[in-house]
């Protein structure tokens, strides 16, 4: 089934369902080593920065397609001393409300331009503007000054006139676990928080590399456990790790925390995390919705875009969006 919000736009969306999508959080099956990447191939070591380039330029060059069907107006600009991209989509009416994104890709590549594939398309079906942060990765940055710059956005949003209620978060893989643990850091600074959050296939233990997943034939070489070991020690020392900011499973939720929905599949290595995640909010009575689906791809949203699966779940992050904004369904994209 081809994506609806595209039929319009997309005169040959095969191509990309081939498999053109496998790009948010895809990477090859190398090994880390400290800061240093050793490609499987050669000996001789990459630097972090070498390596982010040349994935940033190849995913570019994979989604260009995808994004200009879509037609996202995207400017962009700078929140709290943050870079963002401000996605909204063709026919965008200002309702003074905005879906606040945090990007996948491990916390050690992609960006905000690369992973319009995801934040365009939330912007296209919901009708909603998406403010992308653009979050200096890993290992440039660690998980203090990371979920701070995320923080600062939310906060420079704010005093644009924004109400926390005017404002939802989502985020998908280590853009998951980012977000989640971002709120949590306002939360225990005493800062206000978004009206609501939604997770797809959050990687919300950094300490959980995901051994005891299961791997389908089209899980990504990302989500090896060598890669998602080194990633996470880019990100967070290994005694660091467990901290909440960092690992939002191991969080203490009594004290509150926004309505949550997450998203993931039965098939994908960080379901164990994910489903904790999902009992450590409801063991704390927050309101809290686990929807998962069997035979996926993580973050399928994007990466099985089409299938029958990520057209119910879009659309059912779409509504939870919408429902906690206070915005009526009419002017969505459906």
């Amino acid at each position: 089934m081809l994506l609806r919000c595209l039929q319009h736009t997309l005169n040959s969306p095969q191509r990309w369902l081939a498999g053109v999508l496998l790009l948010v959080t895809l990477v090859p099956a190398d090994v880390f080593s400290g800061s240093r990447l050793y490609a499987a191939e050669s000996a001789e070591p990459i630097p972090w920065r070498v390596h982010q380039q040349q994935r940033e330029q190849a995913v570019l060059a994979r989604q260009a397609e995808f994004v200009a069907a879509l037609a996202p107006r995207v400017t962009e600009g700078n929140l709290g001393g943050v870079p963002v991209l401000w996605v909204r989509p063709p026919d965008w009416v200002d309702k003074g409300k905005l879906v606040l994104y945090t990007h996948g890709g491990g916390y050690v590549m992609l960006s905000a331009r690369s992973t319009l594939a995801s934040s365009a398309l939330v912007a296209h079906r919901s009708g909603l503007q998406v403010v992308s942060v653009d979050y200096t990765l890993a290992p440039h940055s660690r998980w203090r000054e990371t979920t701070g710059q995320v923080v600062a956005v939310f906060e420079a949003l704010l005093e644009e006139g924004y109400t926390p209620a005017d404002i939802v978060m989502y985020g998908d893989s280590a853009g998951g676990g980012l977000a989640a643990g971002s709120v949590l850091r306002m939360r225990d600074q005493g800062l206000a928080m978004p009206a609501a959050l939604v997770l797809w296939s959050p990687w919300s233990d950094l300490s959980d590399h995901g051994q005891g997943g299961a791997r389908q034939p089209g899980d990504q070489a990302g989500l090896d456990p060598a890669y998602l070991q080194q990633a996470a020690a880019a990100y967070a020392d290994p005694g660091d790790q467990k901290h909440p900011w960092v690992s939002p499973v191991y969080a203490d939720y009594t004290a509150g925390f926004p309505p949550t929905l997450i998203q993931g599949s039965t098939a994908e290595r960080l379901l164990d995390s994910i489903v904790r995640h999902y009992r450590a909010l409801d063991n704390s009575s927050q309101r809290v919705w686990l929807d998962l689906y069997p035979d996926a791809v993580h973050v399928f949203q994007v990466h099985q875009a089409g299938s029958s699966h990520a057209e119910m779940a879009l659309n059912k992050s779409v509504a939870f969006m919408r429902r906690h904004l206070g915005v009526g369904a009419d002017s969505a994209t459906r």
